[in-house]
This record gives structure tokens, sequence and C-alpha cells, in this order.
């Protein structure tokens, strides 16, 4: 099955979030190449598409079970992006190992196919310099689980031509992503930087004393994070200013507000700030291990998914 004109898609690196670009791919009818370095990374590709199948099953029409004879696994890169018709690049995050990966994959391909990198927070300028073809590199960045979390940023390079973003942004819409442009490069991109913001103050909060691991989490879900699964900050404010929308809400509260800004903490990761953290941590979860919390998470975020497609429709 097709996809904005790509019926193939190169998955150049399998760790966790390979997988789950992988797994994404096939349930949208495309079929896989897959490359990884790791002894039994196919094995453990094939596992993990058979067991997110119920949960992309619950999402949307798929097959009743993974079609394998679409997933092809390569021990070079270049074997699996020969012939593709997208590659999305998951390598570790190491820009030499990615500035070399990205030049041997853009070395097999027609100039004309766009290779986008899944880097979380390096620069695509950086990562595309060594390809003789940057113009057609940018950075595809999905929040994890890419089979669930609709979010892709996408962020053209100095050398990255506009064609291939444009691509780039359709074809990940043409898959159910929420593709956004991010239009100038930074650190980290958008969503990461927000991320790392608000963690930053969680942090902070912990090691003052303030609150428990876990209460500062309950107070993110349980309170805004609910609020942030419907709409973003800037949007939830200006609900926030009533009938005067944003510019009441700046005129009321956006004093207060930067004196928070100012008031916030700086932390640093010392020892006993991680030990504190990974204790919270520990307690909060109650023995429920790694592989659990993943599948109450996946569950949380399905039933999530389900209610935003039916109110989108209504």
């Amino acid at each position: 099955m097709q996809q904005h004109g790509i019926d193939r898609v190169a998955v150049i690196g399998t760790g966790t979030i390979g997988m789950s670009w992988a797994a994404l791919f096939l349930a949208r009818g495309l079929a896989v190449s897959a490359s990884d370095p790791a002894p039994e990374a196919e094995a453990r590709l094939r596992r993990f598409v058979e067991d997110a199948w119920p949960v992309l099953a619950l999402l949307g029409p798929v097959a009743p079970a993974p079609p394998q004879q679409l997933l092809t696994f390569y021990p070079h890169p270049e074997a699996a992006a020969a012939g593709a018709g997208f590659v999305q690049e998951n390598a570790p995050e190491r820009e030499t190992l990615k500035q070399e990966l990205l030049a041997r994959i853009d070395a097999v391909l027609p100039p004309d196919i766009v290779i986008a990198s899944s880097s979380s927070g390096l620069l695509i300028s950086r990562l595309q310099s060594r390809c003789r073809h940057p113009e057609r590199v940018v950075l595809g960045h999905p929040f994890n689980p890419p089979h669930l979390i609709p979010l892709v940023e996408v962020v053209g390079g100095a050398r990255t031509a506009p064609i291939a973003i444009e691509q780039a942004m359709a074809f990940y819409a043409a898959i159910g992503k929420r593709p956004i442009h991010i239009r100038r490069e930074i650190a980290g991109h958008v969503a990461n930087r927000l991320q790392a913001a608000l963690w930053r103050e969680a942090v902070h909060l912990v090691a003052a004393g303030v609150a428990s691991v876990a209460d500062v989490d309950t107070a993110i879900s349980e309170g805004p994070g609910l609020r942030w699964a419907l709409m973003g900050p800037h949007l939830t404010f200006h609900l926030a200013g009533g009938a005067g929308g944003m510019a009441h809400f700046l005129e009321q509260l956006g004093p207060p507000l930067e004196s928070w800004w100012n008031d916030l903490g700086a932390p640093t990761l010392s020892p006993e700030v991680r030990e504190a953290l990974t204790a919270g941590v520990a307690a909060e979860a109650g023995g429920r291990d790694i592989a659990s919390l993943a599948a109450e998470r996946d569950r949380f975020l399905v039933e999530l998914l389900s209610l935003k497609a039916t109110r989108t429709k209504t």
C-alpha cells in the first residue's frame, strides 16, 4: 500500500525508536527494510512488532497479524536503504556515528529520496555535513513510542531544500502522524526543550524538599497534564483569560507569572539528587517493572488517542 507515493521505508537502527517506527510503517501497509548491527536485532524487531500489533489494531484497521513478509532485514544499512522511498534513521545519539551513517545511506540513494533522522537533540546541519546530497536530509524526530504518539518534529538544516521538508511533512501526515515544522535549528528541538524546562523545575522542587517525587508527578498528571492532552499552554491560558482571552490573561496574570519565572530553580544532578530521584521513582512505581509500566502507559495512550479521534470527528 502506498502512502503519499511511498510503498517501502528503510528503518536504519532498530533500537527502541526504530522498532516502534517499523511497527507503525507496517501497520500503515508499508514494506519495511530494516538494518541494525546488534546481535539478535532481527528477532527482537519481529517480536516487538508482534507485541505491538494488538495495540495498533485498537487505533485503526490493520491486518489480523503483522505482515511479516513485508519486513525484511539486512546486515548493512546500504542494502536496507537501496530501493526505499523514504529512510528513517535511528542510530544512537552520537554525532560522528550519525554523520558517517547518513553519508553511507546518502551514497546509495537517488537524490530525490528523503532521509530523515530521529535524532532527539543533535543539529541536522551538522549531521548532513558529510552527505553528497545534504539537500534531502531532514530531521524527523518522533516522540516515544512513535507507533502511538502522533508528534513528529521536522527540521531542515542549513543545506536542506524546502521540497524535502514538504515531502517529509506530507509523508508523516499521510501515515497519521502530526508533524510540526520547526523553522530554526535549536538544540533539543521544541518538545524536548519544553520537557526539559518542566523537569528542571520538577527536580528543583524535589531537591528543595518542597514535594516528593510522587507528588510532583501527581501535580502534573492529575492537573495541567490533563488539559495539555487537549490543547497546549498558549491556548490553555487563552481560555484562562475568560471572555477577554489571552489579552486579559496577560494583563491580569502576566506579572505574577514573570515573578514565578524569576523564582524557578536551577538544580544540578548531584549524587544526592540522583539518589532522591531514583528512590522516589522506585517508591512511586510500587514494585511495577519497566515492562508493566510501559504496558500501562500504552493502554492509557490508546484510550486517550481513541477519545481524541472521536472528539475530532464530532
